[in-house]
């Protein structure tokens, strides 16, 4: 029996890797091929019911997604789109929901953002049929932006600075209950520096203990690196400008502990968002700016599943893409989004204003 399920399992990693290569090439097309590729590799919208803004997104496979968004509003599908329901906790319509973490179709965990108590974690169990309430923060200066787990147990979740550093929030099961970690290891934070709430993406984790934290708004864009689940960190500038309150980095990818992305730029619409991408090739020590970075503010991104060098950035004006691990980007689509996550059976989903929720098809 050992044999035969080692067999399954083999042809399962050899069908998905053969399928992810398929995946790549239609999305990697050249200019010549434009056409070809868009047919090939697009967004399929899904019709989510909903017209609110959901930048909270986490996919778990390519039939199960669940969105969270404003008006204290949660759906989850297990039909890769084709359905929504309503999972929202009762009670939560004058929440923003910004973030939500999710292990499969029955557990996930959501956080509702603001200043005082209207920044709260909420879990479910059961598919989103009832939820609890397993934090309200009670400090009038704390405003929680983003969580990450990095497994089922252990995860994080950021406020923006706290008495001049940021403050971690951390738990050990599951989300069931939270503590709030000593600042004695976090960096002092700049003059104006905070997270965005903008797509759940600016606190992400790669492996079992590192986690990385994006900030704007102080006079330098800046990544901080956690080796030991947020106990300590330390504080690395990027050229993404800012020096502004709506500038900086809005999200960031990691495919392992040393290779990661980071987009970002103006969100304000009538301002120009120059060096909107870097890299690292170290885990966030030292980066460097995309050579041609997408063309306009992007808030969200993700690796494609099994790349070592292709990933996704996401904003209000398009979909970009690169396939040279973020050295370059070229435009996919100009729909408008917020967010976006890929899972390893090749489903890459996405979500933003106006209750838009899609699909990458091919």
């Amino acid at each position: 029996m050992r044999g035969l399920g080692k067999s399954r399992r083999t042809s399962r990693a050899v069908t998905v890797g053969l399928c992810a290569a398929a995946f790549a090439a239609a999305l990697t097309a050249t200019p010549a091929q434009a056409h070809e590729a868009e047919k090939a590799a697009h967004w399929a919208l899904k019709d989510s019911g909903s017209d609110v803004r959901f930048r909270g997104l986490s996919a778990v496979s390519r039939d199960t997604a669940w969105v969270a968004g404003a008006k204290g509003t949660v759906l989850r599908t297990t039909d890769g789109g084709a359905s929504w329901r309503n999972v929202s906790p009762p009670g939560a319509a004058d929440l923003e929901f910004r973030d939500i973490e999710a292990f499969d179709a029955r557990r996930a965990v959501v956080l509702a953002i603001g200043e005082g108590e209207a920044s709260r974690v909420f879990r479910t169990d059961d598919g989103g049929a009832t939820w609890t309430e397993s934090f309200r923060n009670t400090d009038a200066k704390a405003f929680y932006d983003c969580l990450t787990f990095f497994d089922r147990r252990h995860g994080l979740a950021m406020s923006d600075p706290v008495d001049g550093r940021f403050r971690i929030l951390s738990t050990s099961d599951g989300g069931r209950s939270w503590k709030v970690l000593p600042s004695d290891g976090m960096p002092a934070a700049q003059d104006g520096e905070a997270g965005f709430a903008a797509s759940g993406q600016c606190l992400v984790s790669a492996g079992s203990h590192d986690a990385w934290l994006a900030t704007g708004g102080g006079a330098h864009a800046r990544v901080l690196h956690s080796t030991d689940r947020g106990v300590t960190w330390k504080a690395a500038e990027t050229p993404i400008p800012a020096g502004d309150p709506a500038r900086g980095v809005f999200a960031l990818a990691f495919r392992d502990r040393a290779h990661g992305l980071a987009v970002g730029g103006d969100y304000r619409a009538d301002q120009a968002s120059p060096q909107a991408a870097a890299l690292t090739p170290d885990g966030g020590r030292t980066w460097a700016s995309a050579v041609q970075p997408p063309p306009a503010y992007r808030s969200g991104v993700a690796w494609l599943p099994h790349s070592r060098t292709s990933a996704l950035a996401v904003g209000p004006t398009g979909t970009d893409l690169t396939t040279d691990g973020g050295r370059t980007w070229r435009t996919l689509d100009t729909g408008s989004y917020d967010t976006v996550d890929c899972t390893p059976d090749l489903g890459c989903w996405a979500s933003g204003e106006k209750g838009r929720v899609a699909r990458l098809e091919r």
